[in-house]
């Protein structure tokens, strides 16, 4: 290997160091919406130039996780109750559709896994952990489309689990009451890919499974305005 070969993959290995630790800190909220990403600092901390520092927040700003403002600069982006509306909006759309994609492709050992992972969901409701469901929630959904052969498509579902990590920790802390009823439509998804539904009719599925939760979401913040 030249020194030159050599040189371009420390800085690769720096650069995706820089991104997983930033990416880690933005979603777990360690670093909150607003928060001010000074490249100085953040490479002192991190023990590298301000290089690999900078072209990881490109990405995150790719991933809708950073802005950038004149005169301010690079900061965890705002968010609102718009944005995550707006979000599940898109998300609804496009993981219905990689779900409608790839559910001819999934295999008995696929739903077998998926079903599995419901299971621990369900096992998690008598002494409920939102954050917790959560994860196992993308877990499920992860396999659903996992064999949907659009890649573009995927990318853009799981850019909208990030936006929703950094927007809320957890939907179903606000309300806990979706999750049974999430679960039961899970059951439901697996049951209408297993005897070979249309297509269309499990993206659909898949879709009102997400609008669903929106839904809660929304019904219980406008509840909690009422005088």
């Amino acid at each position: 290997m030249t020194t030159d070969a050599a040189d371009d993959r420390t800085a690769t290995s720096k650069s995706q160091l820089a991104y997983e630790w930033l990416r880690d800190r933005i979603v777990t909220h360690r670093f909150t919406p607003g928060y001010r990403l000074v490249l100085s600092q953040l490479a002192a901390e991190l023990g590298v130039s301000t290089v690999p520092v900078r072209e990881a927040i490109r990405r995150l700003e790719a991933e809708g996780l950073v802005t950038y403002e004149k005169n301010v600069g690079a900061q965890v982006a705002l968010v609102d109750e718009g944005e995550y509306v707006t979000t599940m909006q898109t998300l609804a759309v496009v993981e219905g559709a990689a779900t409608g994609f790839s559910a001819p492709l999934l295999t008995v050992e696929d739903l077998a896994k998926a079903r599995a992972i419901n299971q621990r969901m369900r096992d998690t409701l008598e002494h409920f952990d939102p954050r917790r469901f959560t994860e196992l929630n993308e877990e499920f959904h992860a396999v659903l489309f996992l064999r949907c052969p659009n890649e573009h498509m995927t990318d853009l579902v799981r850019r909208g689990w990030s936006r929703l990590r950094m927007l809320r920790d957890s939907t179903f802390g606000f309300v806990p009451g979706r999750a049974v009823q999430s679960v039961e439509e899970h059951d439901h998804l697996i049951h209408l890919i297993e005897t070979g539904a249309d297509s269309i009719e499990i993206e659909l599925a898949a879709r009102h499974h997400r609008t669903a939760t929106l839904d809660a979401f929304l019904t219980s913040q406008h509840a909690q305005r009422r005088p």
